[in-house]
């Protein structure tokens, strides 16, 4: 009892049926009992639920769609279904179980490339988990997109992680109906207290088994003790000698009770028959939603003929229907996807569409016999110089040696290279000092001091708030210069020329605040690689001609390390140079912000350097098509279409890449007395003049005073306090 997959019930069937052992299989494959009696199918066809999602694609007028499968043996099987609907397959593509990362993105970067927007999977809950999550990342769970997944991923919906949930936003799903009942409510409880497990329902997997299992004792218990005895050589398999296997003497009395069986399981009315299960053939289908599943339709099959669906949006109800919810696609939109977009993501297409004349083409994968990759980008240009191709498509770099064999049409990428770094938490508690150097603190401390000793110079004579004791003009004069830089001094400037000098200096530290803090949280967390150094590892794009462009920059370093993917850039920058890994990569920006659209957090690229052409299609020589597909990129370029494109490509999960990510080799780490020269020395006349000013009033006041003196001990005279005029 047990096998599930294809493989596994092929080859049990065919051992219980030399040892007559009842074989009770969970695979979901088309039954092949018939073939061998003993092989009893305990799960449902798989052919049914293929037959409702035909149906449910030619419900919404779809013509095309795209299949991603895990299990090959049944793929033919959902091809006819849909051919039956006159639905067109756009792609077909098989996934491995042991598929990386970078091979899953690499398959939905076709898919992003493509017209067809909706998307049927066919895969174990593990490998679709990594599917939708990149699914999500790279922005294909979208407004616009129709994402279908059968039971095999569905039945195990709820015990998948809450992360992949979210990233199944809005799919709809098949799975296998069960039948509510008191046994089963009741059931789900028990479990939940044995176990301690909050479930929000029971797999379907294991309801079958439950009930095969209650299947099996019956069985048992109807068959006479003494009729399955047996020899205990008998009962000894020899798993080297699988060709002499001896057959049991009660296995068909054994498998004719479990025929008979019938009973009102867990997961509905258990019945065999012809070898297989006889349950309902009906399939929820349900739109992913929130943290978790809603029913939206049903699909049965009644006698291989009788075809039923209800489903919600079918006969496009209004609102207003009671008891009719819609359908919530990917994107959180309600509109019902058309099935195809325009993909802003391939240049080629939309450029090759702008032309004002029809060229017919077809993608062809440069692949051996194998599927795997024919050779680098040197022999790919090769084959067109050879007419094997007529053009090459994708992310082909204008090289020099590459332009004597092709013509290459203008760059639709960014040109140059970029270093790759990780970003690094400085936890310095002195951080706070480094947005300014030693120079520009002792000046600005010095202005502070100077702004408020001009002050106290010019309103000691006349307000008392300046006066006092010399200890109390000085504070009063360091305080009043330092409280500019909050605006919070609190003494009373009726001069003119003190309101000036403070107007002046105010000005200079709302410059001087503003740039310290954008100094502060710029990009100085980013980890600044002093390539020149020595003792740094550097990484590069294995086949690419990256290793030359480092060799022409004379930088100094100890080493390079060549890597193959993106998982493999992020594993060399978190070891780190003295671990193993690397201190940067550098690679093309395209292929940076491919990099930073999957992480984008922790990374950044620095020092972008125009050294690189960018990327470009390839055309034979003399090719009339190349000057007519550069008028279109340019043009899309003129138009922001390529900005746009771009975006949609390289967008990381939660939104578009942003440019802060980006550090410009201009922005200074430290902010310098040149900086703000300008301003101190504006600040420093300004103080100077008022003082000068202010000087030249009190000397003339005194000496005003001194003549007026002078006149009055002359004409007048002072008697017993009575002025008295002389004639």
């Amino acid at each position: 009892m047990g096998p599930e997959t294809s493989l596994e019930a092929k080859f049990l069937a065919v051992l219980g049926d030399k040892a007559k052992v009842p074989i009770l299989s969970f695979t979901t494959s088309p039954s092949f009992s018939t073939e061998y009696p003993y092989f009893l199918q305990i799960a449902q066809d798989e052919t049914t639920q293929f037959k409702g999602i035909a149906t449910l694609i030619e419900s919404y007028k779809w013509k095309d769609a795209i299949l991603i499968y895990e299990d090959t043996e049944t793929l033919p099987y959902l091809v006819h279904s849909l051919q039956e609907k006159d639905i067109h397959i756009a792609y077909k593509r098989a996934v491995s179980p042991l598929a990386t990362d970078d091979q899953i993105i690499e398959e939905l970067h076709k898919i992003m490339t493509m017209e067809t927007t909706v998307v049927i999977v066919h895969m174990s809950p593990s490998l679709a988990s990594h599917l939708f999550l990149h699914v999500k990342s790279l922005g294909l769970m979208r407004e616009g997109y129709a994402w279908i997944i059968t039971d095999k991923t569905m039945n195990f919906f709820h015990s998948m992680d809450s992360s992949v949930i979210g990233s199944m936003q809005g799919a709809l799903g098949f799975k296998s109906h069960i039948p509510t009942s008191n046994e089963l409510h009741n059931f789900t409880l028990r479990w939940r207290r044995k176990f301690h497990m909050e479930v929000m329902e029971l797999n379907v997997l294991g309801l079958w088994a439950y009930d095969a299992i209650w299947a099996l004792a019956m069985a048992v218990e109807k068959v006479k003790m003494p009729q399955i005895r047996e020899d205990s050589t008998t009962l000894r398999l020899n798993l080297m000698d699988l060709a002499n296997i001896r057959a049991s003497k009660s296995g068909s009395i054994l498998l004719s009770e479990i025929l008979q069986t019938r009973f009102k399981g867990l997961s509905g009315e258990f019945q065999l028959m012809n070898g297989k299960k006889l349950i309902s053939k009906a399939f929820e289908i349900v739109n992913v939603i929130g943290k978790g599943d809603r029913r939206v339709g049903f699909w049965t099959l009644m006698d291989g003929i009788t075809k039923k669906m209800n489903l919600s949006v079918e006969k496009k109800y209004s609102s207003s229907h009671s008891g009719i919810e819609a359908i919530i696609w990917p994107g959180e939109s309600t509109t019902t996807p058309k099935g195809w977009v325009l993909p802003m993501s391939d240049v080629f297409k939309t450029a090759i569409d702008a032309l004002e004349y029809e060229v017919s083409y077809e993608f062809i994968p440069f692949v051996n016999a194998n599927g795997q990759k024919a050779g680098n980008y040197n022999d790919l240009i090769y084959q067109v110089y050879l007419q094997k191709y007529d053009a090459v498509v994708g992310d082909i770099t204008i090289t020099r040696n590459r332009s004597l064999y092709v013509d290459f049409t203008l760059p639709f990428t960014d040109m140059g290279v970029g270093t790759l770094a990780p970003v690094v938490e400085n936890k310095n508690m002195w951080i706070f000092l480094k947005p300014l150097d030693s120079g520009l603190w002792i000046t600005s401390a010095s202005f502070f001091i100077i702004t408020g000793f001009v002050v106290w110079a010019i309103k000691h004579p006349i307000n008392e708030e300046f006066q006092g004791s010399p200890a109390q003009q000085i504070g009063t004069a360091l305080w009043f210069g330092f409280c500019t830089l909050v605006y919070a001094h609190r003494e009373k400037l009726k001069s003119n020329l003190s309101r000036f000098v403070v107007i002046v200096w105010v000005f200079v530290v709302l410059i001087l605040t503003s740039s310290y803090t954008a100094t502060l949280t710029s990009p100085l967390t980013v980890h600044q690689i002093q390539l020149a150094s020595k003792g740094n590892y550097i990484g590069y794009q294995t086949g690419s001609d990256m290793q030359g462009v480092i060799g022409r920059s004379n930088l100094n370093f100890e080493g390079l390390k060549q890597y193959s993917s993106l998982d493999e850039y992020a594993d060399a920058l978190s070891r780190g140079n003295n671990n193993g890994g690397v201190a940067a990569i550098i690679d093309e920006i395209p292929y940076i912000k491919l990099f930073l659209a999957k992480h984008p957090v922790g990374y950044a690229m620095i020092a972008p350097k125009p050294t690189t052409n960018g990327f470009a299609f390839a055309f034979r020589k003399g090719s009339p098509l190349v000057p007519e597909i550069s008028r279109a990129i340019a043009k899309l370029r003129e138009e922001g279409k390529l900005i746009m494109m771009e975006n949609e490509w390289f967008k990381s999960q939660s939104s578009f890449m942003s440019q802060d990510s980006v550090t410009s080799p201009n922005i200074p780490n430290r902010l310098d007395f040149d900086s703000f020269g300008g301003l101190f020395l504006i600040s420093g006349i300004s103080s100077a003049l008022a003082l000068l000013i202010f000087l030249i009033c009190l000397l003339h006041k005194k000496w005003h005073a001194h003549n007026l003196g002078n006149l009055s001990w002359g004409t007048f005279s002072v008697h017993h306090g009575v002025i008295l005029r002389n004639h």
